[in-house]
């Protein structure tokens, strides 16, 4: 897990040192501390209501903390950063009447974009989201899912150093949203470093390096997915004459079927510290048979569930 000291702090592309965000009687976000290193895909997940989308405004210096010490790109947030961040907010807006080319380049415009450079990228990213047709359409004729990827070209049209994506796949179909995960690893491949907030775990599963998950403001863990996974126990299927509920390193063993000629299937989760490797290790050295070894890793809705409990609101 990242440090939570100063000196990694610094060199971070963002990083929160204790920030506390209230509004009026309600903390939406307490004493939260991470760091994002640069580089790679970052997902800050939780249920509806755990902070992320205050965390994110407050990066963006559309918020300010009531408590603690942003850094964005090395600096405290504020509008100087927008050359180097592209921003995808949860609650889409742009202007209907405004065709879709124009829209692009004027954001690009806004982030500090020669006007040449930025209808260029604009031209590249409509084109690579199938709008090349659309570009002298009004935004406001288009279908959700193509408003919705330009919106998309308007956060990454001046190709942020920074890119902060706010429950980037909230109504797009299948299609769309596979398009948008391409969009996030090609950014994230070109030296752009991607922070998104979700709820939908498959996503973060596919596209994460690191992630930090809320409840209700508070962090209950950061790390990478491996560390997330080890929080709980591999659960293996095994084909055995023996039940293999007597090994030291098993805590439980369910049967699933037997058959006559003596092989049966268990379900099998380990002690806590003890590794798959080790029970078949175990198992070769004390002869006992086995037909079949099938590890079964956690995955992270399991993660999320330990973490911070099924009440909260949250997709596989």
């Amino acid at each position: 897990m990242p440090a939570e000291g100063g000196d990694n702090l610094n060199r971070a592309i963002l990083s929160f040192e204790s920030v506390t965000k209230r509004f009026g009687d309600f903390t939406a976000v307490h004493e939260l501390s991470f760091a994002v290193q640069e580089g790679g895909v970052f997902g800050f997940l939780g249920g509806n209501g755990a902070g992320k989308t205050t965390s994110l405004r407050m990066a963006l210096d559309i918020l300010r903390p009531s408590e603690g010490r942003i850094e964005v790109l090395g600096r405290i947030p504020s509008r100087e950063n927008a050359a180097e961040i592209g921003f995808l907010p949860e609650e889409r807006g742009l202007y209907r009447n405004m065709k879709v080319l124009d829209t692009v380049v004027y954001f690009g415009r806004l982030k500090g974009m020669e006007p040449g450079a930025a209808r260029k990228s604009a031209l590249e990213l409509l084109e690579r989201f199938g709008l090349a047709d659309r570009t002298k359409s009004p935004v406001g004729k288009l279908s959700k899912g193509m408003a919705q990827k330009v919106q998309l070209a308007t956060a990454l049209v001046n190709s942020p150093r920074l890119l902060l994506l706010d429950e980037p796949f909230s109504g797009l179909d299948p299609v769309n949203q596979t398009i948008l995960e391409d969009a996030i690893t090609d950014a994230a491949r070109n030296a752009s470093t991607v922070v998104f907030s979700t709820h939908v775990m498959q996503h973060a599963e596919r596209l994460c390096d690191r992630l930090l998950l809320l409840a209700q403001g508070r962090k209950v863990f950061d790390g990478t997915k491996d560390e997330a996974r080890a929080a709980l126990p591999s659960r293996l299927t095994l084909t055995s004459r023996l039940d293999p509920a007597s090994l030291p390193s098993v805590s439980e063993a369910r049967l699933v079927w037997s058959h006559d000629d003596g092989w049966a299937e268990y379900q099998v989760e380990l002690r806590p510290g003890s590794e798959p490797g080790e029970l078949l290790e175990t198992c070769t050295q004390q002869g006992f048979a086995l037909r079949s070894f099938d590890i079964t890793r956690p995955t992270l809705h399991e993660v999320f569930i330990h973490f911070v409990g099924a009440e909260q609101e949250i997709v596989r």
